[in-house]
């Protein structure tokens, strides 16, 4: 569920940059998108290392 709510922000605060002019807006928003990202990060990585722990 996070992970979808994750891809979902993060689809989101793109679409908003695409339309956004201002610039301090637009700071915010990517700030907001990299934030987003890292958490889609650690997200797959923790399945990842979980998925890895069972082939073990």
């Amino acid at each position: 569920m996070d992970k979808r709510i994750a891809r979902l922000n993060i689809e989101h605060f793109r679409q908003l940059l695409a339309e956004e002019q201002g610039e301090v807006k637009r700071k915010t928003l990517l700030d907001l998108l990299a934030k987003e990202e890292e958490k889609l990060r650690k997200i797959e990585a923790a399945e990842k290392g979980k998925s890895g722990h069972n082939n073990k």
